[in-house]
């Protein structure tokens, strides 16, 4: 039976437990890779990632073990989504990674991994470096054509659950058929479909293959979601999910950057229902600011000045703001590595 879920996503059936940890917002996104040699057009990955040796935790660019641990810990993630590019083009980096998080977080960490490469031994070296869930990524050539993958083979070869994870290119209802029928057939556990999304790096598809935006406000591609509503009404026999582009960030990115932002922000800093961070400045010296703050009578425990500019509890600056003869500000902020600015409201325009 075809259930709604939040911001247009559905499922028919149990969504895996990797999806389950990821709507939560308790997993990271690990990208161990940008390199990947299946071309795919649809690819939406980022120009800073797409094609590159490079490897990123949440948003942020990672180097070395300790910056990835740092980024788990920073989340309180319960789980782990390996991605790239394609994470078997780095076998060797890949498991060492599955590893390290399984000994630094224990079994219960959950660590599901994307890859359109269907290989037997490789996906058995994952499994035994504690790889829980595998989700393969079929070309769109091949979805009419899936006896001619290793898929079966591979699934066979394992005891992880294995997904099929695809976008839903529009007006391919009889290839999502077809590859889902086979799936279903050679014991794969379950099928996500994504809403088709555009971006900088595979905008070019819009115009190869006639695709129009869905609307104004989204990044969808219009006739994905119809596209997969369809078959979904039309498989039966196993747990498909569809992914509206809305709902990885109206929820699952939405409430891991509430969860972030909970597990890192101070006493001085507020979070907001969306998973921003609000922070307010004071400009000057910082020991010129402390005196004043401090003949205000704010609580050492509500502002901090060893940065470049005094910050101040927003609650509280925004009532002595008049009074400070400086220069203030509100910063909304995403509590990402980068720290990112959303908006920026001045509180006053007095002081040096």
């Amino acid at each position: 039976m075809l259930r709604k879920m939040e911001c247009g996503s559905a499922r028919c059936g149990k969504v895996s437990e990797g999806c389950t940890r990821c709507i939560e917002g308790s997993k990271m996104v690990l990208l161990v890779t940008g390199k990947c040699g299946w071309g795919c057009d649809y690819c939406p990955v980022s120009l800073e990632k797409k094609g590159l040796d490079v490897m990123y935790a949440n948003e942020g660019r990672v180097h070395t073990d300790e910056e990835v641990i740092a980024e788990a810990e920073a989340m309180d993630a319960r789980g782990t989504g390996i991605t790239g590019g394609d994470p078997l083009v780095d076998m060797d980096r890949t498991i060492h990674f599955i590893r390290l998080l399984k000994d630094r977080f224990g079994e219960d960490h959950h660590i599901h991994l994307y890859t359109a490469t269907m290989d037997p031994e490789k996906t058995r070296a994952l499994e035994e470096a504690g790889l829980d869930e595998i989700r393969f990524h079929p070309m769109d050539s091949m979805w009419s054509r899936m006896p001619e993958t290793r898929l079966s083979e591979t699934v066979d070869g394992t005891g992880m659950r294995v997904g099929i994870e695809v976008p839903a290119l529009p007006g391919r209802e009889d290839d999502l058929i077809a590859m889902i029928e086979y799936a279903r057939s050679v014991g794969v556990s379950f099928v996500n479909l994504n809403e088709l999304e555009f971006s900088e790096s595979n905008w070019d598809m819009m115009d190869v293959h006639g695709y129009a935006v869905k609307d104004e406000t989204s990044s969808a591609v219009a006739g994905s979601e119809e596209t997969a509503l369809k078959v979904m009404k039309k498989v039966k026999g196993i747990d498909i999910h569809f992914c509206s582009s809305s709902f990885k960030d109206g929820v699952q990115l939405r409430r891991r950057l509430i969860r972030r932002a909970l597990n890192t922000s101070a006493p001085y800093q507020q979070v907001t229902e969306d998973g921003t961070v609000v922070r307010g400045f004071v400009a000057g010296e910082a020991s010129e600011v402390v005196d004043i703050l401090r003949g205000l009578d704010v609580p050492e425990k509500l502002y901090d000045a060893s940065g470049k500019n005094v910050e101040v509890a927003p609650w509280v600056l925004e009532r002595i703001a008049p009074r400070l003869g400086r220069k203030a500000w509100l910063s909304e902020q995403y509590p990402t590595a980068d720290n990112l600015e959303v908006e920026r409201t001045p509180l006053n325009r007095e002081g040096p």
